[in-house]
């Protein structure tokens, strides 16, 4: 039998209810290409599934949904071309999202940043508690933000959408919350019993009349998703020549370092 502490992605269906869990808690859950890649099957799959009816996301551990993108991964990249082919590989991955016929929600157990806050705008529905935390953070490594403010757009406005990702600022819950980002805001406990209520009312509604709306939705979207993936290739070709998204991430691994050197030389006191 396979050990699940030992797989990147967990996934189960109960009562109509498929349910994806990143589990890379000693990461954060921070996801690489293979990762993604086997997110996206699940909900292509579960798509074309009678059985399921609704479909939630959720991290493993207490501290995050998902920290975005795994800098192990972009440190390593020695071109521009890698920076471009990498970023279109967010097409397939956003698009599994899009896709979906079916009622997806976000049942956010800790901090959701960079494209993590956005595979979570782009699910229907987000449930959170008070000690979540969310944003558009590439800028603190050095990546042009090209989807993420896309997505922002359209659900915050463009003042805030500027503010927050020129500044990588995380936004707590309670922001979150009072600006829509989160529909429902439960005890940390309580969040993915929420998430299956809500899943389970939005289950309910006629198929035909769910699936139809969802892919209007996409309709009016699809415009501005293509034309951020027609653009952004360059913007990242551009950026990871330059060499400053693998340095800014370099500084980060090695401030990362420190703290945990601290950590342990605390505990030994």
């Amino acid at each position: 039998m396979t050990n699940t502490n030992e797989r990147a992605v967990l996934t189960d269906v109960t009562e109509g209810i498929g349910t994806v869990t990143l589990n890379k808690p000693r990461k954060l859950n921070a996801w690489d290409t293979p990762m993604r890649a086997e997110v996206a099957e699940a909900l292509r799959s579960w798509n074309g599934d009678k059985r399921v009816r609704a479909v939630i996301m959720t991290g493993a551990g207490e501290r995050a949904f998902s920290a975005g993108q795994d800098l192990d991964e972009t440190e390593k990249f020695q071109s521009g071309n890698d920076g471009a082919a990498w970023f279109q590989s967010w097409r397939d991955f956003y698009n599994a999202i899009r896709n979906l016929d079916k009622p997806c929600l976000a049942a956010l157990n800790g901090v959701a940043a960079g494209s993590a806050f956005q595979a979570a705008m782009l699910t229907d529905v987000r449930v959170g508690h008070s000690g979540v935390r969310m944003g558009q953070s590439e800028i603190n490594s050095g990546i042009p933000s090209v989807t993420g403010p896309m997505l922002m757009l359209p659900r915050i406005g463009l003042s805030r959408t500027m503010e927050l990702t020129l500044t990588g600022r995380i936004m707590d819950a309670a922001e979150c919350h009072a600006i829509g980002l989160i529909h429902y805001l439960v005890e940390p406990q309580q969040v993915m019993s929420k998430a299956r209520e809500v899943a389970e009312i939005m289950a309910a509604k006629p198929e035909i009349a769910m699936r139809l709306t969802k892919v209007r939705f996409r309709q009016v979207t699809q415009a501005a998703f293509d034309e951020a993936f027609e653009n952004g290739g360059a913007y990242q070709a551009e950026a990871f020549a330059s060499g400053e998204p693998q340095a800014a991430m370099r500084v980060f691994f090695a401030e990362r370092a420190a703290r945990r050197k601290a950590r342990e030389a605390g505990g030994k006191s």
